[in-house]
């Protein structure tokens, strides 16, 4: 089976609007689903189109990337904090 769809490269573009990891957590609590994925009761009742479910689990993918990329780039940061005030 082949499926055509638009792909989540978009998720890489500097304008792509990554949600903050607190606001997230926040949206699952209240909702119990990821951003932008169908709910279990919308799948229920409406359905699945797997070239569509697909782009949105590569675009989930892509944006946990970019949060490690973040958390990465934090935890240097920190870490060089740290030996600073080690060396003084």
């Amino acid at each position: 089976m082949r499926v055509r769809t638009g792909w989540a490269d978009y998720v890489f573009e500097e304008n792509y609007d990554l949600m903050p990891l607190d606001k997230v957590e926040l949206y699952l609590k209240a909702n119990k689903h990821l951003p932008n994925v169908p709910s279990a009761e919308t799948i229920l009742e409406e359905g699945l189109d797997l070239g569509e479910i697909t782009k949105i689990q590569q675009e989930k993918i892509e944006e946990l990337t970019l949060y490690l990329i973040q958390l990465s780039n934090k935890l240097k940061e920190q870490q060089e904090q740290i030996n600073q005030l080690l060396q003084k």
